[in-house]
């Protein structure tokens, strides 16, 4: 499936990108040995072990000719705008993220991406978002000392 590969390249270029970003995180010579660069090379190897499991998935399903894996062309270019779509979305969140804030931009984030792939459950919506988003905020906060953007709370 084209959608597939599309995702497969993205996440590929997303953590190379990704590795790139965290080698330009300076090594502190006192404190924890693992340093700041310990979570985010975590969060790379996720990717790369991912975008490793969608290749084996799409080998198998190529290999087996498991119905239902062919799509029509409209389908396809159904599938790729969606991608297209959540791009851009994630372009914008990062476009107001320290305006907005850690809190408010990913609540809305998350609301618009669970409103269209979890359509017609608004509460459960509304709720794992602005539930999420701030929890996560204090967590990070309170708990790791890890600063983010506050944006417009006051807290």
């Amino acid at each position: 499936m084209m959608a597939d590969r599309v995702i497969f390249v993205c996440t590929l270029v997303l953590a190379a990108v990704y590795f790139y970003a965290t080698a330009q995180i300076p090594s502190l010579e006192i404190g924890d040995p693992l340093g700041p660069k310990a979570f985010p090379r975590l969060l790379g190897i996720g990717l790369l072990i991912t975008a490793g499991m969608l290749f084996m998935e799409m080998r198998r399903a190529r290999k087996t000719g498991i119905p239902g894996n062919e799509r029509t062309p409209s389908g396809e270019r159904r599938h790729l705008a969606v991608i297209a779509a959540v791009a851009v979305w994630t372009g914008l969140y990062f476009a107001v993220f320290e305006r907005l804030g850690y809190a408010i931009a990913t609540a809305i984030y998350l609301l618009a991406l669970m409103a269209y792939f979890n359509r017609g459950k608004w509460m459960a919506n509304v709720l794992t978002s602005v539930l999420f988003s701030f929890i996560s905020y204090f967590m990070f906060t309170s708990l790791l000392g890890v600063t983010l953007a506050r944006g417009m709370l006051p807290f």
